[in-house]
């Protein structure tokens, strides 16, 4: 596995093509997979994106979480970069592409569907995956918890009105079954299988069992990882290839969010002397967005063919490669942290 992780990058390139060449060869194949669905949550995707997560949710010392109240600096990061900035430079963004720099090469219709699902893509923090970028980095395992629970209680209340907002509409419906559902399989099911697997190992054989355990299990993680981005590129291949102008354009504002929130939340944290095992996750949680829920609205409020779920399927597609990038960028400004801490 070390031959894997340190060639990631390479892998998911490789899977990003093989889900365009699959999708194209096998259309009937990924519809199929793609009806595996309820409540626009997909079952197949939702059991890989397990198979990353449990892992890590056995790695958690639950014990620890008690305190991570006692270095609130992380969370209050979270909650200002995700709640008070993010859907509102998405929603500046997309206006600034789509009615200004872009407005020459998409009709001013598509244009405000675009920016609709981009507000939508920014309201939706991350759920899922960051516990996955949080372990690339060596991140602290209860406190990426502790964040994603906290985003996950404020988005029950602060999704709906922030977007309601934000689209200057006066009733979002919200897809509570798509959020529950999300939740549950992501975060809850995850969480209480690693609960009761790291409480039966601490019995068989202590640390030293769950470690073991974490150490055979951890290649599961890459493989499912691997396989969603194979998945996500095959259900989407048509598209893409279809129309890859117009993918770019949607693409640009969301990167350019990316890395500039990032680099708002890793900054903050740096200069708070917030740890490295802290600031990395707390960064990469408002990066990284909660698809399966921006995707549902989207759906909900414009329909199946509108310009607004496919911004949020762009979204999808260009998360792994720019969260893998970031990774790779709070790996390599950990020993800048370490030098923070003891000046």
């Amino acid at each position: 596995m070390s031959l894997f992780e340190k060639y990631l990058s390479v892998w998911v390139a490789l899977a990003i093509l093989a889900g365009l060449a699959f999708g194209g060869l096998a259309p009937g194949v990924f519809a199929a997979l793609s009806r595996l669905e309820y409540a626009n949550v997909n079952f197949v995707v939702a059991a890989l994106i397990w198979a990353m997560v449990y892992p890590m949710m056995v790695n958690v010392d639950f014990a620890s979480l008690r305190h991570v109240g006692d270095k609130p600096k992380g969370l209050i990061i979270t909650i200002v970069i995700n709640w008070m900035i993010k859907p509102f430079t998405m929603a500046m963004l997309g206006v600034l592409f789509f009615r200004h720099l872009f407005a020459g090469f998409i009709p001013a219709a598509d244009a405000e569907e675009y920016i609709a699902g981009l507000i939508l893509l920014g309201a939706a923090p991350c759920t899922a995956m960051v516990f996955v970028w949080s372990q690339m980095t060596k991140g602290d395992a209860a406190y990426t918890l502790a964040q994603v629970a906290v985003n996950d209680a404020i988005m029950i209340v602060a999704f709906a009105p922030i977007v309601a907002f934000l689209l200057g509409v006066t009733e979002i419906v919200v897809p509570w079954e798509t959020l529950l559902v999300s939740v549950g399989l992501y975060v809850v099911v995850p969480l209480a299988a690693g609960a009761a697997t790291r409480r039966w190992l601490n019995r068989t054989g202590g640390e030293e069992a769950v470690a073991a355990f974490t150490a055979r299990t951890k290649p599961f993680s890459i493989i499912g990882l691997l396989a969603t981005v194979v998945l996500l590129f095959g259900f989407q291949g048509e598209i893409i290839l279809a129309e890859p102008f117009l993918i770019a354009l949607i693409a640009a504002p969301i990167i350019i969010q990316s890395y500039a929130i990032f680099a708002a939340a890793y900054a903050a944290a740096f200069a708070w002397r917030v740890p490295h095992a802290v600031a990395a996750p707390c960064a990469l949680i408002g990066t990284s967005n909660f698809f399966e829920l921006a995707v549902a609205v989207a759906i909900s409020l414009f329909g199946l063919q509108s310009g607004a779920a496919l911004a949020t399927v762009v979204g999808v597609l260009v998360e792994v490669p720019v969260m893998l990038s970031l990774v790779a960028i709070a790996n390599a400004t950990r020993s800048a942290f370490a030098a923070r801490e003891r000046g």
